[in-house]
Parts: structure tokens; C-alpha cells; sequence
């Protein structure tokens, strides 16, 4: 079993809503419950797609995401939603939330424009510190979503580390930061004792 518990307390002297599940399913159940007749926004994200949240909220909610609808309205419709559901590509120990993105749309959502945004976080995705937080970020999880993709860069070849490449396949554009919940926006972490996502 992971010790959440530190984390926990920094994610909530940071200003955070912060729950814990076992498993997947039982944070699915819980949003399922918590999400209801709102619009919600979802980024790119392997973890709500292994637990199944856009076929789930879809039946009571309207729902946007781009990995399941045209991409360009669904992006542009999911920034403007209610409620936002992502995941990070790290989160540090010490409660900062890192994320690479290539076209702006996850990360902006992260920033602005929602009433409440809710971030999945598997155990995987737990760092030390801010530094190997972003480490993981570039070295562990950008090379594995490149590879999903088939682009052409030497980390989805390689599939080990950041090569800062220029390629024009390029998926990280940009590395953001959370450090606390944006103003006006309420920002709610499940962590999950369970391996999801990259």
C-alpha cells in the first residue's frame, strides 16, 4: 500500500481538496457520483481512458474530449466546460503538479476557465521532490506517449529519455507547473493506489 499521507498534508497546505481510493474503480464510482448533469472537459489522458470516465459520465453529463470526438471542436468545447477531469505527468512529494503538452489545450485547462477541475493521479506518478518530478515528466512519460503516437522523434524510437530534439513531430511544447489551485477555480486530487496512465 502506498503512503499517500505526506503528500496528502502538502497537497493540502497548498490549497487543495485531496482524496484517496485503493483502486481506480472506486475513484470512478466516486466522480461518477460527485460529476452530474454539467458539461465536463476532458485533456489527453491514458488514466481516464483505462477507467472508463467518458462512456461512465457520458449518460448523464455532456461530455467533450477530443480522444473520442473531432478533435478541434472537442478541444475547444472541453475549455469552455464546467468541470475538467485530467491527470499529471508527475506530482512531487513536496505537492507540485508537472505537465508537458504539445498543443496547449490540457495544460490551458489547468489554468483557467473551469468552475471545479478534478486531477487522477495513480501511484506511478509520485515523485521525490519538484526536480525528479520534472524528470519524470520528460524522460518517462513524454517518450512513452510519443511512442503511442508513432511520431517521429528519436524519444519515441528510443522510448528512454528527452532528447530536447527539434524534430517538427515534437509533442512538448510546453512544461507547466501547478504550485496551488488557480483563483476562482476549485481544484480537487484523487490519488490512487494503483499503477495508471504513463
Amino acid at each position: 500500500m502506498t503512503d499517500f499521507a505526506e503528500v496528502e498534508c502538502r497537497l493540502r497546505e497548498r490549497g487543495y481538496a485531496v482524496r484517496q481510493f485503493a483502486t481506480g474503480a472506486e475513484a470512478a464510482v466516486y466522480l461518477d457520483r460527485e460529476i452530474d448533469g454539467v458539461t465536463v472537459g476532458i485533456g489527453g489522458s491514458a488514466t481516464i481512458r483505462e477507467l472508463g470516465l467518458y462512456e461512465r459520465l457520458q449518460s448523464h453529463n455532456t461530455v467533450f474530449w477530443h480522444w473520442e470526438q473531432p478533435p478541434r471542436e472537442a478541444r475547444r468545447s472541453a475549455m469552455t466546460a464546467e468541470v475538467y477531469l485530467t491527470s499529471v505527468n508527475a506530482l512531487a512529494r513536496t505537492g507540485e503538479l508537472v505537465n508537458i503538452d504539445g498543443t496547449g489545450n490540457r495544460t490551458s485547462s489547468m489554468l483557467f476557465g473551469h468552475r471545479r477541475i478534478f486531477f487522477l493521479v495513480g501511484r506511478n506518478k509520485l515523485t521525490a521532490d519538484y526536480d525528479s518530478a520534472v524528470w519524470r515528466a520528460r524522460n518517462i512519460a513524454a517518450p512513452q506517449r510519443a511512442r503511442q503516437l508513432q511520431v517521429k522523434t528519436p524519444c519515441a524510437e528510443r522510448a528512454d529519455r528527452c532528447y530536447d530534439c527539434k524534430s517538427p513531430d515534437r509533442i512538448c511544447h510546453g512544461l507547466v507547473t501547478l504550485w496551488g489551485p488557480m483563483n476562482g477555480m476549485e481544484a480537487e486530487i484523487l490519488l490512487i493506489d494503483q499503477d495508471l496512465g504513463l
